[in-house]
This record gives C-alpha cells, sequence and structure tokens, in this order.
C-alpha cells in the first residue's frame, strides 16, 4: 500500500526495523550520526545535480534518498532519547511560521523592503538566544568552500560591510591577482604565501559572482560540465585521428576544443 502525503510511518517503521539489534541490517547498525553525514552530503549534491540535468523524472528518487538521511537521524536521536522525527517536524513548522509574519500574522500583504528587514531582525534575535553575537556565529564550518564564502560575504552585506557599485569589486580582483603573480615570481616561492594569496583570489571572485547575482558553486558546477563534455569531444576527435594525445602538439588539441566549441554553437 503506497503511503499518503503526510504519512510517514512506513518510512519510520523501515527506519526501525533496519536498526533492530536482532533482526536489523548489520551496516544501518553500525551508523553513527558521524558516519552517515557523507552520503548526507552526496545524497544532496544528486538532487542538485537531478534538477540541474533537468532529469526531474529521477527527482522523487533522489528526495527520497535524502529524505532517509533525515529519517536515519531522527532514528538516532530516538534510540538516544534526544529528540525524534516528530520533533523535527514541530521545530521547522515553528520556525517557519516565525519567520513568515507576513504570511502568518498581521503583517500580511508588507512591503518586500519590511518583510526583509524582519527577516534579518528575526534570525539576529535567533542567533542573540543561541548566544551568538556575531552575524557569522551560525555559518557552518561544513559548507563547501565557494557557498560559505558566498554566506559570509552576504552576511557582512547586510550590515553595511559592502562594495555598492562594481568598480572597487573587479579592482580586488586585480589587485589579488598581481598579488600572486608577485609571489609566484620569487626567486624562491613560498608555496603557503600562494596559496594564501590563491585564496584571496578566489574569495574576491565569488564577491564578483555575489554582485552579479551568481551563484558561485553552481557556477563552477556547469563550468565542470561543460568542460567534461567539450573534452570528451577532444578525446573522440583524437581517436578519429588515428594517434594518442601525445603524437597531438598543444595546437591540434586546441584545434580539436575550437572545433567541438562550434559545433556546440552550430547545434
Amino acid at each position: 500500500m503506497t503511503p499518503s502525503t503526510g504519512n510517514m510511518q512506513p518510512l519510520l517503521t523501515i527506519m526501525q526495523r533496519l536498526r533492530d539489534p536482532k533482526s536489523g541490517c548489520d551496516w544501518d547498525k553500525a551508523q553513527t550520526f558521524q558516519s552517515i553525514v557523507p552520503f548526507t552530503l552526496e545524497e544532496a549534491y544528486e538532487v542538485a545535480d537531478t534538477i540541474e540535468r533537468l532529469a526531474l523524472d529521477e527527482l522523487p528518487d533522489e528526495l527520497g534518498d535524502l529524505l532517509f538521511q533525515v529519517v536515519f537521524y531522527c532514528q538516532l536521536a530516538k534510540e538516544q532519547g534526544m529528540f525524534d522525527f516528530d520533533t523535527v517536524v514541530e521545530r521547522i513548522c515553528t520556525k517557519l511560521t516565525r519567520r513568515h509574519p507576513h504570511v502568518f500574522t498581521e503583517l500580511k500583504n508588507s512591503s518586500t523592503a519590511t518583510i526583509k528587514q524582519n527577516w534579518e531582525n528575526i534570525k539576529a534575535q535567533e542567533r542573540i538566544s543561541r548566544e551568538q553575537h556575531s552575524v557569522l556565529d551560525d555559518i557552518p564550518l561544513s559548507l563547501p568552500a565557494l557557498s560559505r564564502s558566498m554566506k559570509i560575504q552576504k552576511r557582512v552585506a547586510r550590515v553595511g560591510f559592502d562594495w555598492d557599485e562594481l568598480p572597487p569589486v573587479v579592482a580586488k580582483i586585480n589587485e589579488e591577482i598581481d598579488e600572486v603573480l608577485f609571489e609566484v615570481s620569487q626567486q624562491k616561492i613560498d608555496q603557503d604565501k600562494v596559496t594564501d594569496e590563491m585564496g584571496d583570489l578566489l574569495f574576491a571572485v565569488v564577491n564578483f559572482a555575489r554582485h552579479l547575482g551568481v551563484e558561485p558553486e553552481q557556477a563552477l558546477r556547469q563550468a565542470n560540465q561543460k568542460f567534461e563534455r567539450r573534452f570528451r569531444g577532444v578525446e573522440d576527435c583524437v581517436q578519429q585521428d588515428g594517434r594518442t594525445f601525445d603524437e597531438h602538439s598543444l595546437t591540434e588539441l586546441d584545434g580539436y576544443w575550437d572545433r567541438v566549441k562550434r559545433g556546440e554553437k552550430n547545434k
């Protein structure tokens, strides 16, 4: 029997059985909060990948895998007397209601500016209640570096620590490029300094992306996919030519690359 929307009990029961000390699955029984974190991240990325590929027919399966991760954490917590799935649902419902007074209270029909300001005030109050007084306190260290840079920059921008036009943003990127080039031009290169300056450059590029309304993590994933697709095209050209990569000059390989690019544009 297919469970109806809102009926989580079949999935919760399956999870409980998987963790049963006597009859459960040995792998599931061995897991901890810490051990399943990598799987949670992997499932979240698979959801993102499915959406970006527009493979929406696969999305229910991928969302189910991600939901299972939530249920897994809840089962672990329930076994340790910490909380259960109902607690998680209650907490998110309370949070969403609290953070959307323009929907659930008398503040309906508020302006966009008022809604944004209310959101920031509520978030600030939540941080204070958790004894977190910096606007940066609750940004997870485990976020991918590009995403965390973006979140840091958004947070400080909300309190006015931001440029309000593009020229200084671009100038900062050029400044950081110069500093990288300076370090690599030294007679004795200090790799730690090169790494430090490259980090500053990447941070500045993320800032540029933010000002352009671009999500850097997503943009880089798309760039990776585009490069992979085109390089596979280069591999096809090499194979058709009957020579190995080593037998081609870089100029020839660049020519294949340009041919693949032109082929994409002509489709």
